[in-house]
């Protein structure tokens, strides 16, 4: 080649080289499109203070349901009922939840306490409607529980938010673990804990990020008649503190609005609407059974929690696509978020609407619910 011929084709290749450098500067010059949803990004003010959470008397909805004509009519013009295993889960489509009266509520109630978990399609508008609609929607399920420690529209504290992106997360993680999972039900550790729950997707990846759940009525079934009987003569302390101390350290958005709280509740406890009796213990909250010994205790609660975490065949998996929102009968479920899409780097931003509902009611009838006089000396060593 000669060097005219040289010279020739370096000067015709740099205008494309710098048109292609121009159209990437272009592109990183376009604004980011704006975030449809940035109104309920997670905030944490420093200056958010509750006290102490009051008893209140809890009327589950569901119990109104019971003595309707047809409890199951607000399911009347659903296009598709499928059940997602034996054991637990629904998957409805055709209803619109944000158009449900009073009595369609009652019986949405009752319908996530007889089957643990529903999942409805095509809730775009329920979504769209905003916080003060979740609000009025999560109330008519009970008192609507405010978060000690996660993140919430500005404005809203009573609207729990999980959130992570390419570059944050204020989740509550553990990441010096082999798996993302962790099995538990929600703020257990409260004196009068979570019932009818509400969750929904803002922002989701393409691919992952599911949820998934475990019958707790099932998991007591699985178990021998000897063995349930003496579970239901135990009850087990639900602790705060460790995730209140996470968010001391700096983590999650580093807010600790209302000091945490120790409760005990029974192993077994029964749902004041269907009478089923579920296990009530979870890895994350549950710490130890009071009045045994540190290995008994250690020992039971293993055994517990490797039969929750392990019995795949009592769970299902909620599968996010746009428009999705998921409800779950907190007292006799258990549920995890499985972080599989985080190496993606893509947005999961989610909104929990959690209504309290009643203390927890002993399997065995007469359970002495009160606390230690004082935590067992090998707990304060944990």
């Amino acid at each position: 080649m000669s060097t005219v011929e040289t010279i020739t084709q370096v000067a015709e290749a740099i205008p494309k080289a710098l048109k292609l450098r121009s159209a990437d500067e272009e592109k990183a010059d376009q604004p980011k499109e704006e975030y449809r949803y940035a109104h309920l990004l997670p905030v944490f003010p420093q200056d958010e203070h509750y006290d102490p959470l009051v008893p209140f008397e809890h009327v589950d909805p569901g119990l109104r349901a019971l003595s309707h004509p047809n409890p199951r009519s607000f399911l009347d013009n659903a296009t598709s009922i499928v059940q997602l295993t034996p054991h637990l889960g629904e998957e409805v489509r055709g209803v619109n939840l944000a158009q449900l009266d009073s009595d369609g509520r009652d019986q949405v109630a009752l319908e996530v306490a007889r089957r643990g978990l529903v999942v409805f399609r095509d809730q775009q508008d329920f979504i769209d409607r905003g916080p003060e609609f979740y609000l009025e929607w999560g109330r008519h399920f009970g008192r609507l529980h405010i978060h000690p420690t996660s993140g919430h529209p500005a404005g809203y504290p009573e609207v729990h938010l999980v959130y992570r992106d390419e570059s944050s997360t204020f989740n509550f993680e553990q990441n010096n673990s082999i798996t993302s999972t962790g099995w538990h039900s929600d703020v257990s550790y409260e004196l009068q804990p979570p019932g009818t729950t509400t969750f929904f997707l803002l922002s989701q990846p393409t691919t992952g990020g599911d949820t998934g759940f475990t019958s707790q009525v099932a998991a007591l079934k699985k178990l021998s008649p000897q063995f349930v009987a003496f579970l239901k003569t135990l009850k087990a302390v639900h602790s705060g503190y460790e995730q209140a101390d996470y968010s001391r350290q700096g983590r999650r958005g580093g807010v600790v609005r209302r000091e945490p709280v120790e409760n005990v509740h029974p192993i077994v406890r029964k749902h004041p609407v269907t009478g089923e009796e579920a296990l009530y213990v979870n890895r994350q909250f549950t710490r130890y059974i009071v009045g045994l010994k540190r290995q008994e205790s250690d020992a039971i609660l293993r055994l517990l929690y490797d039969h929750i975490d392990k019995s795949a065949d009592i769970q299902a998996r909620a599968k996010w696509e746009p428009g999705t929102v998921v409800l779950w009968d907190n007292r006799i479920t258990a549920h995890t978020a499985i972080a599989d899409y985080v190496e993606t780097g893509q947005r999961r931003h989610g909104a929990r609407i959690t209504p309290q509902a009643e203390r927890p009611i002993p399997a065995q009838e007469g359970l002495d619910l009160t606390p230690p006089d004082r935590r067992p000396f090998y707990y304060q060593q944990l």
